[in-house]
């Protein structure tokens, strides 16, 4: 009996040898009297398409099965994963908590004229950059398109403050541009750099500055702004071709254009033309679905966030498992396909269309090849053209299915992320839905309709053209779509735009940020300047008391105060000018007081250099708990004539709200005076425009 267990199991172990399962030097034996077992045998080298098998030569020789091994690379994978999204979360939570989200919102909201100095301080840009390196390398379904126009703004704003003084960066120079309006386009500019930048598209993102965050243009700031994407194009083509080597990993892939389609052949008929405006159709309800879900998971995020910075952590911590699971999981629901034979690369490979993920050879598992890839790869892999029958039906409902709700429920976690990439592979997959739906009439290639599927959810979510349109076109390096593409962001547009708001329109209202539109709403009609104007009228003589003016700053939050001129400085009450609250601080914080109620004159600026009375950028400022008056200073007088704006735009009573509203915001201003000729008198409409 005994010879015959040695016989068995001689044959199990030359029968594993022969598998290609163990190398035969590994296999170590241990005899016993009864049984024969094998040590460290995982199987390292198998692979099998239908299942996880083990081995057993009837309770002689046991192998370990592969579970083990496909659950320590989940436990690797996840584990890195969340990691690097604790990382992440960790720099918002703890540095810069406004470097959180797609920093498109706040740009847009700074430009219109929210002043809120987080938003582009040097903390902010130094997570934001750090912050969407780990967010993008953890696995979420995240982009880095948001994450770089916030970024160029913020370098833009640092450039037009002059540096950071905490930091001790600064250049004497560029206090040239310390004001608001060259301080405005610069980072109008910026924003533009970031897209030209993510995209690869210089012309796109001279028109996103223009369609989506400038609230104000002028044709200066066009070339400005067409320089700024010049040169961005002119650095990443030097960089690319540095990097052709494939020295940088795959920054050196694609050139300029990063998800070429133009091989394909684009003619198109009264069927194509039908598939695409249901795409438009479905794209707008999409997107209007997405929009909706993003508001409401935002709100509910916004109480768990309120709660410190441990529950922002818990909750990345919390989806990135939720992330990592879908991604490793769901692979395994669908079933391996057989390699192509008419290729041209090998199939199936460790990147690319082809992951062989749990596949023998000859085989390939194509949601894999969507969840184990990196963004722009997947992307690549969707819109990829001669590739009717890659991806399975049930696949790219999946795809979809995942991508959509991931991509809802990341937005809005403490990390940098942006809105792009979720919607474009979103859109990438219904469109080749749609696509296959069309398959026995139409002509389009499958990644055009991939490629048009994104359009319209872009369209959908976003509610851009003209800067999208010219965007997909760059991406893609096929102007023979054209007339789709725009015909798809039209329509998409239109059908979502009878249900809610844009992403970024959202969000800023979300935020709290008082954000002007360029159009007055319907009941502004209904009424005149004066209905608006509350409170009583809070404003300064000429020369005023320190006392008085340190009452005003202490109990109002106004940003600008009318200057009322009285005898003897007048013959009558007569409006003089407007004085803003930070020209105050600067004034009181000199105390260049007098004990007499007398001119001072220019006498001023020999004490204060006008660069004091520029604004502080992206700082906080000065403030008013940075003033150390005492009381004998209270009684004293300081002249306001020197820092006073002496034509303020002003406003009659009863000039229509519209009518004022307009103006207020095409004008560019922060202060506009409310003025009441029957009784010689000024009332401020004050804002908190930069």
């Amino acid at each position: 009996m005994e010879q015959e267990d040695n016989f068995n199991c001689h044959n199990d172990g030359n029968d594993i040898e022969n598998e290609g399962l163990v190398d035969g030097k590994d296999i170590d034996r241990c005899w016993s009297d009864k049984n024969i077992a094998y040590r460290e045998p995982l199987l390292r080298m198998r692979t099998n398409a239908t299942s996880q098998i083990a081995i057993v030569g009837a309770n002689v020789c046991p192998i370990e099965s592969l579970d083990y091994e496909y659950f320590k690379a989940f436990v690797a994978y996840a584990g890195l994963n969340l990691g690097l999204a604790t990382a992440a979360g960790a720099l918002c939570a703890f540095i810069a908590p406004a470097a959180a989200g797609s920093g498109i919102p706040e740009v847009k909201a700074y430009l219109n004229g929210i002043d809120a100095y987080t938003i582009l301080a040097p903390s902010t840009l130094f997570v934001k950059i750090f912050g969407s390196v780990l967010g993008v390398s953890a696995g979420f379904v995240v982009g880095k398109e948001g994450p770089m126009v916030h970024t160029g703004a913020c370098i833009a704003s640092l450039l037009g403050q002059g540096g950071s003084r905490k930091y001790h960066l600064t250049w004497t120079w560029l206090r040239y541009f310390k004001n608001d309006r060259d301080r405005r386009d610069l980072i109008t500019c910026g924003a533009a750099a970031g897209v030209a930048a993510a995209f690869r598209a210089p012309v796109g993102g001279v028109l996103f500055a223009l369609e989506e965050v400038a609230s104000w243009w002028r044709s200066a700031l066009l070339w400005r702004t067409f320089f700024t994407t010049a040169i961005v194009a002119i650095v990443l083509r030097a960089f690319i071709e540095y990097c052709s080597t494939g020295d940088c990993g795959l920054f050196g892939k694609g050139g300029l254009i990063m998800y070429d389609v133009s091989s394909a052949t684009v003619s198109y008929s009264a069927a194509d033309v039908l598939a695409v405006l249901l795409l438009g159709v479905i794209g707008g309800i999409f997107g209007s679905l997405y929009n909706y879900l993003v508001d409401k998971v935002l709100r509910a995020y916004s109480i768990i966030n309120e709660r410190g910075a441990a529950f922002k952590i818990l909750l990345v911590i919390t989806v990135s498992l939720l992330t990592s699971f879908c991604s490793f999981g769901l692979p395994w629901v669908v079933k391996c396909s057989a390699c192509p034979t008419n290729l041209t690369v090998e199939c199936p490979t460790t990147d690319g269309n082809f992951k062989s993920f749990q596949c023998p050879s000859g085989y390939y598992n194509d949601l894999a090849s969507l969840f184990l890839n990196t963004n722009d790869d997947a992307i690549r892999n969707l819109f990829s053209t001669s590739t009717e029958n890659e991806f399975r039906i049930s696949t790219l409902f999946i795809f979809f299915a995942a991508v959509y709700c991931l991509g809802i429920i990341t937005y809005g976690i403490a990390i940098p992320s942006g809105l792009f990439i979720p919607v474009i592979l979103a859109g990438a997959c219904y469109g080749r839905l749609v696509g296959r739906l069309f398959a026995s009439v139409t002509k389009l290639d499958m990644g055009l309709f991939a490629l048009l599927g994104a359009a319209s959810f872009l369209g959908g979510t976003m509610r851009m053209t003209v800067s999208l349109c010219v965007i997909l076109l760059e991406l893609t390096n096929d102007l023979l779509l054209l007339p789709l593409v725009m015909l798809v962001l039209l329509v998409s547009k239109t059908v979502a735009d009878s249900f809610n708001k844009g992403v970024y329109d959202q969000i800023v209202k979300l935020k709290g940020f008082p954000f002007m539109e360029a159009y007055a709403e319907p009941y502004m009609r209904n009424l005149v300047a004066g209905d608006v104007v509350s409170g009583p009228l809070v404003s300064f003589s000429g020369v005023e008391k320190v006392e008085m003016i340190v009452h005003a700053l202490r109990t109002t939050g106004h940003n600008g105060f009318p200057v009322i001129d009285e005898p003897p400085f007048s013959d009558a009450p007569e409006l003089c000018g407007l004085v803003l609250r930070s020209h105050l601080l600067v004034l009181l914080k000199g105390k260049y007081f007098s004990r007499d109620r007398v001119l001072a004159g220019d006498e001023i600026f020999q004490r204060f250099p006008a660069f004091d009375f520029a604004k502080a950028g992206s700082g906080k400022g000065l403030k008013f708990e940075d003033l150390d008056i005492n009381e004998e200073e209270m009684e004293m007088y300081v002249d306001l004539h020197p820092i006073i704006n002496s034509s303020p735009y002003t406003v009659v009573e009863t000039m229509s709200l519209a009518k004022a509203a307009i103006l207020f915001r095409q004008i560019e201003a922060s202060n506009c005076g409310n003025f009441d000729a029957s009784r010689l008198y000024a009332r401020a409409c004050t804002g908190t425009i930069p």
